[in-house]
């Protein structure tokens, strides 16, 4: 059977992940920073799909363990799926260094960190697939979320680079934008049900980008005509908006 990496495996889209793999008969990895949560999932996938599960001990922003965790995995995966992220109110965030901080290694700088170790080892391989779940909150800064935003254009544009740098080495790299999701990390959000997926929708959505070998995907294709249209408007008019 083959393996999947999932890193972030606690929050609602990486345990969806881990069911949807699961289900299509991978061993699964889990990694997070709470792993009593992981231990419970752990049990219910081996129940449920007789696949092998292992826990693993990961935060994002502990760079220093990045490398001996990876080492540590055996087998080695076969798929990582990078899924963490941190996202606090704009407006707290500006005002606190340590929110700022938190919310760029985390989105950025720690998710650069990990991939780099999973690429050299997968260039070595000559095989292997990252996604990382990115955001369209990148694709054009905007008053309401832009240190996070800014986080993620960083995150996207790395996995852009990876995608050109691995790609002769037989190592795929999917960028995924999910747009809105009904997760833990949104539940203060007023989300407008059509442009909303569920964390199950995004799981689904990023099978079948690793079977079909895509590049980019937006879980709901809405939001990639949505995005277009925000990214041609003049910034003349653009920094008048409130966004």
């Amino acid at each position: 059977m083959p393996t999947i990496l999932i890193l972030g495996a606690t929050s609602d889209i990486g345990q969806a992940i881990a069911r949807e793999f699961a289900h299509q008969k991978y061993n699964i990895q889990l990694a997070a920073r709470n792993t009593t949560t992981l231990n419970r999932l752990q049990t219910d996938l081996e129940i449920r799909n007789n696949v092998l599960c292992s826990v693993h001990r990961f935060d994002a922003v502990d760079f220093d363990n990045h490398l001996p965790l990876y080492q540590s995995l055996h087998p080695k995966p076969d798929i990582v799926a990078c899924v963490f992220g941190y996202m606090k109110n704009n407006d707290i965030t500006i005002h606190s260094s340590d929110e700022t901080l938190n919310t760029i290694q985390t989105n950025f700088t720690g998710a650069v960190s990990i991939l780099n170790i999973v690429a050299t080892d997968f260039s070595l391989q000559k095989k292997g697939t990252i996604f990382g779940i990115s955001s369209v909150a990148g694709e054009r800064g905007r008053q309401s979320n832009y240190i996070y935003g800014s986080a993620k254009a960083g995150f996207t544009a790395y996995l852009s680079g990876l995608r050109n740098k691995l790609y002769n080495n037989g190592v795929h790299v999917i960028t995924v934008l999910p747009g809105f999701v009904y997760t833990k990390m949104t539940a203060h959000l007023p989300l407008p049900k059509a442009l909303t997926a569920k964390p199950e929708d995004v799981a689904k959505s990023v099978y079948r980008a690793v079977r079909k070998k895509k590049n980019v995907i937006y879980v709901k294709g809405v939001w990639r005509w949505i995005m277009l249209i925000i990214k041609l408007i003049p910034e003349a008019v653009f920094k008048r908006l409130k966004l």
